[in-house]
């Protein structure tokens, strides 16, 4: 079919994103009050702010061609203007075959506009059809894709079983979930239907989501006796990602269902512990820090949600793109290498210190205070203000303390 014949008739332009070239929904166009949310005004959703995730995307789909060493088979189930597709077709080395699709039948024209426009009708296919329905007809041996990525607007969790079932064995799955106000506590209820683990609106709130993702995915690939591993995972401005591995067998689906457990926290100190081995945990009620009612998250992921290995193998790479957000790659990356191993959820020195009626200090002084009475202490993605450490809430609040005294004298 002719490119021309298959061009859009709503208003576009061109954006350049990585290496890849595609024709977008031109987004002003469709905004008609302040208040209106752009991308899905539009006719084909495109989310130009989600170009980080893209982008850390490409990096974990190479990762993981780089591990198992061979061509691989991709698919995106919800592709719209086709951008996250066409980029792993064009970006990633060792992408043999990409499988598009959406249900709404003006994204299916535009990215097949886009994949023509590219020249890559050899190797992307594109599909007009639901998401579910065209993963469940990928599920039989010898048919399954090596990469599975799950981009909606939105919760992942209606897509979550059909692509487990899609997936080859030892292949790997992404998942991003966009609905926060469920998975940080907001609409709690919510949280429990769609992730079947409770919310806690604590500070640390972006790193329960991962887990409660995580923990969903776990639980519903054991149903068909399949374990997953967590790869790497990271936070986002509006959105948590996940990417694991998964390895068919019941034993693998046990020892993924061993790292399922209870996060617990204290609204009063700010206390916070875990327990392992849902579901035969003997319930604490109490803090045994001040003794107040202790609040609880989950089940949810308890195991690691980022693999150094990996994380190292993603870094690598990214001198050898062209990336624009190429500096904001390389931070996050960083700093997720380094608190891959350290204590589950962090601290936010503003909160602690609001809380304490203290000035709040730079986090470097906290870091180094810490650290200096033997403890670790670890700055996180996650936010800004936050550092992982291993300390009691009460000693920290002592360390704050005794900081915001020296730092008055500095000033």
């Amino acid at each position: 079919m002719p490119l021309t014949s298959l061009k859009p008739e709503f208003s576009t332009e061109v954006i350049q994103e990585g290496q890849t070239k595609v024709v977008v929904p031109r987004l002003k166009e469709f905004v008609k009050q302040p208040c209106d949310y752009a991308p899905s005004k539009a006719p084909v959703f495109y989310n130009p702010l989600m170009e980080l995730n893209r982008d850390i995307a490409v990096l974990a789909v190479q990762a993981y061609q780089k591990n198992v060493d061979r061509k691989i088979a991709v698919c995106e189930p919800l592709t719209g203007c086709g951008l996250r597709g066409i980029r792993f077709a064009t970006e990633v080395k060792g992408v043999k075959k990409v499988i598009l699709s959406d249900v709404n039948k003006k994204a299916f024209g535009l990215a097949s506009y886009n994949v023509q426009m590219n020249h890559l009708q050899k190797r992307i296919a594109i599909k007009n059809r639901e998401a579910n329905n065209i993963l469940s007809s990928y599920s039989a041996p010898r048919k399954r894709f090596d990469v599975i990525d799950i981009d909606p607007f939105g919760s992942p969790v209606p897509f979550i079983d059909s692509a487990t079932r899609a997936l080859r064995n030892h292949g790997l799955i992404a998942l991003t979930a966009t609905d926060m106000a469920s998975l940080c506590g907001v609409h709690s209820r919510a949280c429990i239907r769609k992730y079947g683990g409770k919310p806690l609106r604590t500070e640390y709130c972006h790193e329960l989501a991962i887990r409660l993702l995580a923990g969903c995915l776990a639980t519903t690939a054991a149903k068909h006796d399949i374990g997953v591993r967590i790869v790497f995972s990271h936070r986002g401005e509006h959105y948590v990602r996940v990417y694991a591995t998964i390895e068919y067998g019941a034993g693998h689906a046990n020892e993924s269902l061993a790292n399922m457990g209870l996060v617990l926290h204290c609204f009063t100190c700010f206390h916070r512990e875990t327990l392992k081995g849902f579901p035969d945990i003997k319930p604490i009620e109490k803090c045994k820090e001040c003794g107040s009612k202790l609040n609880t998250a989950g089940p949810l992921w308890l195991g690691d949600i980022v693999d150094t290995e990996y994380c190292a193998s993603m870094e690598r790479q990214v001198e050898t793109r062209k990336f624009r957000l190429a500096t904001s790659i390389r931070k996050m990356l960083g700093l997720l290498e380094s608190e891959s191993n350290a204590p589950i959820s962090y601290y936010v020195i503003d909160k602690l210190c609001d809380a304490l009626s203290l000035p709040v200090p730079p986090v470097r002084y906290v870091v180094e205070a810490t650290r200096k009475e033997g403890f670790t202490a670890i700055p996180t993605h996650f936010n800004s203000r936050g550092i992982r450490s291993n300390i009691a809430a009460c000693r920290l609040a002592t360390i704050l303390q005794n900081l915001t005294g020296k730092t008055h004298e500095r000033a």
